[in-house]
């Protein structure tokens, strides 16, 4: 049998960093010839409709060529155009192609992505290159700065939304301190996330503050509850003050878990390298105990192996004993959700990325925006918490007790 391969043709001399091989080329022609199709029928519809309502219309040829980037590359694109024969001017607007449209929505995602995962703003059009070719050129600084802008616009609509159609049942809080432009270098950007009575993880509020002040929590707080949000509750944080005397006023029945990454980091600090890492595993046994009289226990031994040499490290430790163990009242199929905010400090991450590459080239506004791009596009990959069911016990009222439902037994 004999095989017959096309003939595709290369240039000898690559122009650009795009990787051109016969299967895209081949894509990109049969993706003209569709969007020509899907035109054609497009354009006859709105003709029969037209007719349909007494107009004189005919076909008059095409609008002039024009480049679509797309996900396969640049599509030659040819738009038909209507006449009419009765004096009335009409005009064929394709809800497909648009007059203006340049490229497809994909591309600007893609270029967002980029952006996002750190890759700065002159370089998002040479990666982007390899796949999308020549086309990725149109996607200049220029471009880019139109997205952040409406990236801005999104962010503002999405801190005035109702949240009173949503439960939440936890509570999570952290400072993200970010570099910016201007007369001050860093602001503080406060977070708040919850998981709902369905297990459904949920960013909250993000907002600027005074550092980690109590009226910049407050206003945080009362604003989030002005929408809506209920008393949650548990809600996990660090030991920064401000936010648990902003909780205690607008939600006093929430119970406060103070985050072991932050206590464990904390408490390290107070101690030489050469010690931490048997004092990390000490730590460990505390909140990684069965129970909540074991973690005391393992919490007093810890007091008693390094008070005399390191006071400052066990005062850390010790200063607040209940917040750091309230997680022992609580399911324990949830510990390993609400013992840290490390869902906060996992999904900002990328920004700090961002911020080392671009050196603090974020407003204060377009900190905000991009910080809530970076959570939407992490939201796609969260995953409910482990024992739904557990929610609604602790809705309905049902005591824990290291980490066990009590149940009233019938007699």
């Amino acid at each position: 049998m004999t095989m017959l391969t096309p003939e595709f043709s290369r240039p000898d001399t690559p122009a650009s960093n795009e990787v051109s091989d016969p299967i895209t080329q081949l894509l990109r022609g049969h993706a003209r010839e569709l969007i020509a199709v899907a035109l054609e029928a497009e354009v006859q519809l709105v003709l029969n409709q037209l007719r349909g309502d007494g107009r004189d219309v005919v076909r008059n040829g095409y609008l002039p060529e024009r480049l679509v980037t797309t996900a396969v590359g640049d599509v030659a694109v040819e738009v038909p155009r209507i006449r009419a024969r009765d004096g009335e001017s009409v005009n064929f607007a394709s809800s497909m192609i648009p007059r203006y449209l340049r490229r497809s929505e994909s591309i600007s995602a893609w270029a967002a992505y980029a952006y996002l995962k750190g890759i700065s703003e002159r370089d998002v059009a040479s990666v982007l290159e390899v796949v999308l070719g020549e086309g990725a050129k149109k996607l200049t600084p220029a471009v880019l700065s139109e997205l952040k802008k409406s990236w801005t616009k999104e962010f503002n609509e999405w801190n005035q939304r109702d949240l009173s159609t949503v439960r939440f049942t936890y509570l999570f809080a952290d400072g993200i301190y970010q570099e910016i432009r201007g007369d001050n270098p860093k602001i503080c950007v406060l977070v708040l996330m919850g998981v709902d009575d369905k297990g459904k993880k949920h960013l909250i509020a993000i907002e600027d503050g005074t550092r980690e002040s109590t009226q910049s929590w407050r206003e945080v707080l009362l604003g989030a509850k002005s929408r809506g949000l209920n008393a949650a509750k548990l809600a996990t944080g660090d030991g920064a003050l401000g936010f648990w005397a902003a909780l205690s006023e607008v939600f006093p029945s929430t119970t406060h878990q103070r985050c072991w990454m932050h206590k464990t980091s904390n408490v390290l600090n107070y101690l030489p390298r050469t010690t931490r890492s048997k004092a990390k595993d000490d730590l460990h046994q505390i909140w990684m105990a069965e129970g909540r009289e074991a973690a005391e226990k393992a919490m007093s031994l810890f007091e008693e192996k390094y008070s005399a040499k390191y006071p400052r490290a066990v005062t850390c430790l010790t200063k607040d004993r209940v917040a750091p163990l309230a997680f022992y009242d609580f399911p324990a199929e949830h510990w390993i959700h609400v013992r840290t905010s490390n869902m906060i400090e996992s999904t900002f991450a990328t920004l700090r990325h961002r911020t080392k590459r671009v050196k603090g080239a974020f407003s204060k506004d377009s900190a905000l925006a991009m910080m809530l791009q970076l959570a939407l596009e992490a939201q796609k990959r969260w995953h409910r918490i482990t024992a739904v069911e557990r929610l609604g016990e602790l809705i309905e009222g049902v005591r824990f007790v290291d980490g066990v439902a009590q149940l009233a037994v019938a007699a």
